[in-house]
């Protein structure tokens, strides 16, 4: 074979293969002013900066609320395999119509999601914990019912954005009553997103690997210090999840699970805790170390 040829599908193959493994990342970021005294060229940004430093497979778009279609185009949704998504009081901006967009992609598998933070009451996410909330509710009213009629009715939070007052009934809840005897109503009532205590006090947390072994986890010690960072502390009202890979705690007493992984329809859903837009948890090596492993990871599976 002549070395022309032989070079020509040497690069080929390579390169082929090259992109094979390429796995595109949509970073999302509402963008507030709040974030340039430490990431002056936007969260973001400095995710993306920080990934791109440790990940060669990984490739990045980095779009934000005021873009146009809100950074979630058609074109931007068809080529990513992952969204990483941050978001803190613009969450109202997000239009529904773009949030089920995103979550129907998530149940086809076409789309991963890592929500960062307090993206927990971002519009995507609260539209999968919702759909999630239905799936086990049906679950548990055909279990306890077995061989009935079902029907339900679904209840939302009082407000979107409110926070549950300590005591509340833990949500999401399942109850209903008889129609006869050969048929149930069922009311679910749908999941808070939120947890009732939180503090800006920039306390240290102790983040600690519970699932050691899981690649999202791979290269991370068992438990890493955050000098400073918010506090959250549980019961976050979600519904129960496949895994749990990650558990924060604060010398007060407060714990969250601040890894949590969901699989909704061929997707999947990852939560994790840790970062504020006014502290450098972005800039923290196992932090980085997380987020690169959790893209790489769900991008691939």
């Amino acid at each position: 074979m002549k070395p022309f040829i032989c070079y020509t599908l040497f690069f080929f193959w390579y390169f082929a293969g090259l992109t094979a493994d390429t796995i595109n990342v949509l970073m999302w970021d509402e963008r507030q002013d709040k974030q340039k005294p430490v990431y002056d060229n936007w969260l973001g940004n400095e995710i993306v900066h920080q990934l791109s430093a440790v990940s060669d497979n990984l490739h990045f778009r980095s779009v934000a609320l005021d873009d146009p279609e809100q950074g979630l185009s058609d074109d931007n949704l068809q080529w990513a395999d992952v969204i990483l998504w941050w978001g803190h009081v613009r969450h109202d901006e997000v239009s529904w119509g773009q949030a089920k967009q995103i979550a129907e992609l998530v149940r086809k598998g076409e789309l991963d999601l890592i929500i960062l933070h307090s993206a927990h009451w971002a519009r995507p996410f609260v539209e999968l914990m919702n759909e999630r909330a239905i799936q086990d509710g049906l679950a548990y009213i055909e279990k306890h019912n077995p061989g009935k009629k079902i029907t339900y009715e679904t209840v939302k939070p009082p407000k979107e954005r409110s926070v549950p007052m300590r005591g509340s009934v833990f949500t999401p809840a399942y109850y209903g009553y008889r129609k006869g005897k050969s048929a149930v109503h069922g009311i679910i009532h749908l999941p808070w997103c939120c947890f009732p205590d939180y503090s800006n006090g920039g306390d240290p947390s102790t983040l600690k690997a519970i699932q050691p072994n899981h690649p999202i986890a791979r290269g991370i010690p068992r438990s890493v210090t955050i000098p400073v960072t918010e506090m959250y502390n549980e019961p976050f009202h979600i519904p129960e999840s496949d895994e749990v890979i990650f558990e924060e705690t604060w010398g007060t007493g407060e714990r969250f699970r601040s890894g949590i992984l969901w699989n909704i329809g061929e997707g999947k859903l990852f939560y994790f805790r840790p970062g504020h837009e006014t502290y450098p948890i972005f800039k923290q090596t196992e932090i980085i170390q997380i987020l690169a492993n959790a893209c790489e990871w769900l991008g691939e599976n």
